[in-house]
């Protein structure tokens, strides 16, 4: 029907010099304006329905429906600019420093500014690009805590982050913090709450032109974990992307130096996350890069656990249970 809204994925994606030879013959289309990443089908999804077809055949397709999707492909096949950032052909790679007792993975860990400025210099020598320092726990479960407070727990470690060679990604939900961190050379705020939980926090982003993510979550950190329900967890957070886009744009926001992330733990289950994961490129039809945080994360431990419950097929050693540990990274895919 003329009413039901499409969706299209790039998908079958070939790399390096493949790539390039595909991209020469016609035969496919690169990602982001990269010769490095090209695919040459999309998926074409509707809540309903969904088929794979041949770039090829996009010709084909019924009038309203070819516009929409050549559409998507603009935005799939574009070069990306961002402000400092550079995309090449593996994704910048963030690392993430808590100043924070109570976080998932390295709560209390880096609370001394020594201890966190060592953390600091190994993230940059292990290739972080961009450090995400953030002041309040946004773990399942978590609390929120006072303004003051959150200030005080990163005031000196943002000190030290600014006279070093990275980009510097302020992790908060409160315009407070973002307003007291300007004069430190912010480069990036990154909100998990989806620029929803405090209702200057736009307006601010506008005033100071700042780079920002639009971060997906369902609810709050304290309960969303408890019960997550999606209609189509895909389609539900591109359609929450657009909403936002949207939202901004409407507040007078032109530029596009905006980072969409699905969030990844914040108010999923284990399905939605493999879900997200696989299903990623989905996202690229919004034409902003964007961020996975997947590090340290519970989902990677269910994985463990609903495969190694499962009954043996096979090699044993083929199975999820015997990955190593994952480092301290969240990857943005270029």
């Amino acid at each position: 029907s003329l009413m039901e809204k499409y969706y299209t994925r790039a998908c079958n994606f070939y790399y390096g010099s493949n790539s390039k030879k595909k991209i020469n013959q016609k035969i496919s289309l690169p990602l982001n304006g990269n010769k490095l990443i090209s695919f040459d089908s999309i998926e074409l999804i509707t809540r309903q329905s969904r088929k794979v077809l041949n770039i090829n055949k996009i010709k084909k397709l019924p009038k309203n429906i070819k516009k929409k999707v050549l559409l998507d492909l603009k935005n799939i096949t574009k070069k990306k600019y961002f402000s400092k950032l550079k995309f090449g052909k593996i994704p910048v790679l963030m690392g993430v420093l808590n100043a924070t007792p109570d976080s998932f993975s390295d709560g209390g860990k880096f609370l001394n500014n020594n201890l966190a400025n060592q953390q600091i210099k190994k993230l940059i020598d292990n290739g972080a690009k961009i450090i995400d320092l953030g002041g309040e726990s946004t773990r399942p479960g978590a609390k929120e805590i006072g303004l003051q407070e959150e200030w005080k727990r990163i005031k000196s470690k943002l000190d030290n982050l600014s006279k070093q060679k990275c980009i510097i990604s302020l992790d908060t939900r409160k315009s407070f913090i973002i307003k007291k961190s300007l004069p430190y050379k912010v480069d990036l705020i990154n909100d998990v709450s989806g620029l929803s939980y405090d209702k200057d926090t736009i307006e601010l982003l506008k005033d100071s032109k700042i780079p920002f993510v639009i971060h997906h979550i369902k609810g709050i950190p304290k309960t969303m974990q408890i019960n997550p329900i999606y209609k189509n967890v895909l389609l539900d957070i591109y359609d929450f992307f657009e909403q936002k886009i949207n939202l901004i744009r409407k507040k007078n926001i032109k530029h596009n130096n905006i980072i969409l992330d699905p969030g990844i733990g914040f108010g999923k289950n284990l399905k939605h996350n493999i879900t997200l994961i696989s299903k990623i490129s989905i996202f690229h039809s919004l034409g902003f890069p964007i961020m996975l945080g997947l590090s340290r994360k519970k989902y990677i431990k269910d994985c463990r656990q609903s495969l190694a419950s499962e009954p043996a097929r096979g090699d044993k050693k083929n199975r999820f249970g015997y990955a190593p540990a994952w480092p301290q990274y969240r990857q943005r895919p270029a």
